[in-house]
């Protein structure tokens, strides 16, 4: 089983908030997690990444693509 970091949708129509959770990769997008990673809310100005944890699998390419914020 290969494990990634995954971006998964749960905001409402037009307001996209994303939840960062580390899944098997051959889940579908929305399917099922491993466990909750993070939040990531693109709409601000910087856009806010939030992690909960400290230990995490390799990410997918769209999890990478996205902007890195340093924690503080």
């Amino acid at each position: 089983m290969a494990v990634k970091l995954r971006l998964t949708r749960v905001g409402s129509k037009k307001n996209p908030i994303y939840r960062v959770v580390a899944a098997d990769s051959r889940s579908p997008r929305d399917g099922k997690f491993l466990e909750i990673v993070g939040r990531y809310n693109p709409q601000p100005n910087p856009s806010i990444i939030e992690w909960t944890r400290t230990r995490s699998a390799p990410g997918s390419a769209r999890a990478h693509s996205r902007p890195r914020l340093s924690p503080g």
